[in-house]
C-alpha cells in the first residue's frame, strides 16, 4: 500500500507539469513507452536493481536508453533512481495514466473475445459500455480468448461484464446446483 502512495505522488506531480506545459498526450505515450522497456527487458530490472551499481551509473544508463523522451520524463525517472524507488517505475505509469484517462473521460477496458474486434465493433462496444462506467470513451485491449466458447468478457477497472458462452453455462451450473 505504501508503493502504492508513493507512486501515485510522483504520478500527481509529472501529470500536473504535463497539464501545465501542455504535454499530456506526448508524455502518456513516452511513459508508456518506459514501462514497456521495464517491464519486458529483465536484464534492465536487475541492473536497477542492482546494489552492486552506483546511481550515477544506473542514471547513465535510463538516460541512453530513453535519450528521446522529454525531460521532465527522464527528470521523473531520475528522481525514482536517487530515492532509491526504481521498482515504482511501472506503479507511476499506471497512475499517470489513469489521471491522464480520468481527464479526458476515459477508461482503459480489457475485451476477451473468441476473435479479433473489427474497429466498428470496438467503436459499438466502447460507445455503450462507456456510458455504463460514467465515461465518454473506452480504449480497448482485445484478447482473443478461445475457452470464451462465443461472446465476449469485459473488463472495466474492478468491475466484470461477462456475456459469454461460458460464463452463462457457469452461472446456469451455479443456478441448478443450489
Amino acid at each position: 500500500m505504501m508503493g502504492s502512495t508513493v507512486a501515485k505522488r510522483y504520478a500527481i506531480a509529472l501529470f500536473q507539469i504535463a497539464k501545465e506545459q501542455q504535454l499530456l498526450d506526448q508524455m502518456e505515450q513516452e511513459l508508456r513507452v518506459v514501462k514497456e522497456v521495464v517491464n519486458n527487458h529483465t536484464d534492465l530490472q536487475a541492473v536497477l536493481k542492482s546494489p552492486k551499481l552506483t546511481i550515477a551509473k544506473k542514471k547513465e544508463i535510463l538516460t541512453d536508453a530513453f535519450k528521446t523522451s522529454s525531460t521532465y520524463v527522464l527528470n521523473t525517472l531520475m528522481i525514482l533512481i536517487d530515492r532509491h524507488r526504481e521498482d515504482y517505475v511501472s506503479d507511476v505509469v499506471d497512475h499517470f495514466i489513469e489521471l491522464a484517462n480520468d481527464e479526458r473521460g476515459i477508461a482503459e477496458a480489457t475485451v476477451y473475445t473468441v476473435r479479433e474486434l473489427t474497429d466498428a465493433e470496438r467503436q459499438a462496444l466502447s460507445e455503450s459500455f462507456a456510458a455504463k462506467v460514467g465515461k465518454q470513451s473506452l480504449r480497448i485491449n482485445n484478447i482473443v480468448d478461445s475457452n470464451l466458447l462465443g461472446g465476449i468478457k469485459i473488463r472495466i477497472g474492478n468491475r466484470i461484464f461477462d456475456g459469454s458462452l461460458k460464463g452463462k453455462l457457469e452461472r446456469l451450473e451455479r443456478q441448478l446446483l443450489s
